[in-house]
């Protein structure tokens, strides 16, 4: 066995998707956080799953190197702080890791202990690929047609935490600036009123949509959807729409085809004419870069699913997005989801739901949110003989009516699971 090393990235070989960057070692060293409340269960059956599937995929030549770092409620007993600065800088230092879910402090500390994360290492990506899995009961009558990977904006918006508390001196400061340079007279009941600020820049959202695009690219996929309010939010929102076509049309040319490009085509030549260059260009692999409203967007992923494959987003149209998409494939206890940045290689990969406190240390919770994220942390260091594996044994279980009680009490013939024996069916099922 090789002596465990750490994964490092090369820019000069990275495409705009980033993963082609890393330089992956046979045992690679990977940080993980256990999680709070049910983490401590899912974070060890993960593992477990995950070390198997390498070991029979690579016949012992490859194996991770798992290292803990602190975070959440464990942390914050151990060493005081909620989340270390040792914690941090192991994710920088070994670039992918790993992370159950993670309790976010109440009425002190820091906003969010998962922001935190994304905001420090400027991981401006949040992958979200949502599918449905055969024998998984679900409110939709053709879950198989919903197959989409969100690409969210992770580090601007309102998530910055750019905001301001009514009735504080630091308001005041604010709505005084707004009234008397601003002109602002919008505001209707300015004293018991908070501010918040929402930053969309261009760079912000010019690597998000390169992101995406690479990605429809790289796997073949026909679009890429920007979904935004711009018809509200003119100048944030609409900035995104404006800048995410002009960077499709700039940098990827002949491989695109954009809805900007079928309207121009409409006005010079005609419906006609702008129809045939839209099928020509589906026919060709080109991919399709539109536009849809968010409001609309939730309505239209509901009737016609279909039509979308990858989704770019900024952070609060992203975070409603993701749940609702989840929801139509099963719930998020099958929703797995990663933060990147493509551009330095970094990414921490995680269960995308909370603790749940009412079932920690019972050997009930499901493990399959961050079992999938960890099937994308190994598609994304190359390793995707073990994760297709570990997927395959999913399908198989699901098939069956084999899941955790969270989804075997609604499959038509489910057989509920713990979580230690979910875990050994699918180790055995490998």
């Amino acid at each position: 066995m090789h002596t465990p090393e750490k994964i490092t990235f090369s820019s000069h070989s990275s495409s705009g998707d980033g993963s082609s960057g890393l330089i992956v070692p046979d045992n690679p060293i990977i940080p993980f956080i256990e999680g709070d409340g049910i983490g401590k269960e899912i974070t060890a059956s993960v593992r477990l799953i995950i070390d198997k599937a390498v070991a029979k995929s690579y016949n012992g030549k490859r194996r991770i190197e798992w290292k803990e770092v602190l975070a959440g409620e464990k942390a914050y007993n151990a060493l005081g702080t909620w989340l270390p600065a040792e914690t941090m800088e192991a994710f920088r230092e070994y670039r992918v890791g790993i992370k159950g879910p993670l309790t976010t402090p109440v009425g002190e500390g820091i906003r969010s202990l998962n922001v935190a994360l994304r905001q420090e290492l400027d991981l401006y990506v949040c992958l979200r690929p949502v599918r449905w899995f055969k024998g998984v009961t679900t409110p939709l009558l053709h879950p198989e047609k919903v197959h989409v990977t969100i690409f969210r904006e992770n580090t601007e918006d309102i998530y910055a935490g750019i905001e301001w508390n009514a009735g504080t001196p630091e308001v005041e400061k604010v709505l005084k600036f707004l009234k008397e340079e601003m002109g602002v007279a919008k505001i209707r009941f300015p004293e018991t009123t908070s501010i918040g600020v929402k930053p969309v820049s261009v760079e912000g959202t010019e690597r998000l949509v390169r992101s995406a695009i690479e990605y429809a690219i790289r796997n073949r996929l026909p679009s890429v959807t920007l979904v935004h309010k711009g018809n509200i939010m003119k100048f944030t929102e609409g900035g995104f729409k404006k800048w995410g076509y002009a960077l499709a049309e700039r940098e990827y040319g002949d491989q695109v085809f954009t809805e900007n490009i079928f309207n121009k085509i409409k006005a010079e030549q005609g419906l006609k004419e702008a129809v045939a260059a839209y099928n020509e260009a589906m026919e060709s692999g080109k991919v399709i870069i539109k536009d849809v409203i968010a409001d609309a967007f939730l309505q239209n992923t509901l009737l016609k699913p279909e039509e979308y494959s990858v989704v770019a987003t900024l952070n609060l149209n992203g975070d409603y997005i993701s749940d609702q998409l989840a929801a139509m494939v099963g719930g998020i206890g099958i929703a797995p989801g990663a933060n990147i940045n493509y551009l330095t290689g970094h990414a921490i990969f995680e269960a995308t739901h909370g603790t749940a406190p009412d079932i920690a240390g019972k050997n009930r919770a499901n493990p399959c949110s961050m079992l999938l994220s960890g099937v994308m942390m190994l598609e994304y260091i190359g390793w995707d003989e073990a994760g297709n594996l570990i997927t395959k044994s999913l399908e198989t279980l699901f098939e069956r009516g084999y899941a955790t009680t969270d989804l075997a009490r609604f499959m038509e013939n489910g057989k509920a699971l713990s979580t230690s024996e979910f875990a050994s069916m699918i180790i055995n099922s490998l």
